[in-house]
């Protein structure tokens, strides 16, 4: 049982001609509308409270800050991120379904959740925006599910062509949180090296595969299932959340790792037979990149038929 969470709030994240535009969501509706996915129950504005959820991830200064500089009119927040004056209110929004997402899955309700948000989370810092990214999303949703829901172990999985280097240092000291990321190398932040490995008490949490463009497809899947492997047996993951990007697509203009629209409901069943095996399938996904609106929406139903089924 499957649940996709859309709302017409995350259009309202205006941002011009950025390539993190509203024009990505409205594709991933649309697509997903036409398809009438067998099994898939549309959500549409989910009702969410947010409050201290957000938080736990970000700072009280750092949160005001942001929501200053929208109410001040927008504009480019840092090198790369654009924001409007609804932009907080909408990147609060997105967390907020997070963390009802990962309530429902948890309770029982449904036993996958995807969430198509924007902006996207997985490069935001605690205290810092960065990379189109306002609001760690997928880390939200971790924390909750650590102390709301008492968790222990979390497995992350990102597949977005780039690393989630806000992910990696939020959790970087823990030991309740697992990050398995896989993204091309050298590339855009220039973090995720196989040695950084985390530190502390997380010292092994932390799984990068780096991957040079022009990999195969067939070398990308063989690391890819053998790292998550050796992830998930180390995690014993409880619940596994997804950072779904999907500008790994061979047509993506910002990124791409050579992946054809298919491959991403073949990363879905990797990592949902991980659910399966550990953690009675459960899974919340939440959307992050990809930026060919067209090819990312085929892709998101790729994604979703293979949460219904696998």
């Amino acid at each position: 049982m499957t649940v996709f969470y859309q709302s017409i709030t995350f259009l309202h994240h205006e941002t011009g001609s950025h390539p993190e535009s509203p024009q990505r969501l409205q594709a991933v509706m649309d697509e997903v509308a036409a398809k009438e996915i067998a099994g898939l129950t549309v959500e549409n504005d989910p009702t969410v409270k947010i409050g201290q959820e957000i938080e736990r991830v970000h700072s009280a200064d750092y949160l005001k800050s942001v929501q200053q500089f929208c109410a001040d009119g927008g504009g480019r927040i840092e090198t790369d991120t654009v924001v409007c004056p609804r932009s907080f209110e909408v990147a609060q929004y997105a967390a907020g379904c997070a963390v009802k997402a990962v309530d429902q899955v948890l309770l029982g309700k449904t036993k996958r959740i995807f969430c198509a948000v924007r902006p996207p989370g997985h490069h935001a810092l605690a205290k810092q925006a960065m990379g189109f990214c306002l609001i760690n999303n997928v880390a939200v949703a971790a924390k909750h599910a650590i102390a709301h829901h008492k968790l222990n172990r979390i497995l992350i999985v990102d597949w977005d062509v780039h690393h989630g280097n806000g992910t990696q240092d939020i959790f970087y000291e823990e030991d309740q949180v697992y990050f398995f990321s896989a993204h091309r190398h050298p590339f855009y932040p220039g973090t995720g090296m196989g040695d950084e490995t985390g530190t502390g008490k997380g010292l092994g949490t932390i799984w990068n595969l780096p991957l040079a463009f022009g990999i195969s497809r067939e070398d990308y899947f063989k690391k890819f299932e053998r790292m998550l492997l050796q992830a998930a047996e180390k995690c014993q993951p409880e619940l596994v959340l997804i950072s779904a990007g999907f500008d790994a697509h061979k047509e993506d203009p910002i990124g791409s790792l050579g992946l054809e629209t298919e491959d991403f409901g073949r990363l879905t069943r990797l990592v949902a037979g991980v659910a399966n095996q550990y953690c009675k399938g459960r899974i919340v996904s939440l959307l992050e990149g990809g930026y060919n609106p067209r090819r990312l929406a085929e892709s998101v139903v790729c994604h979703l038929q293979e949460l219904e089924s696998a």
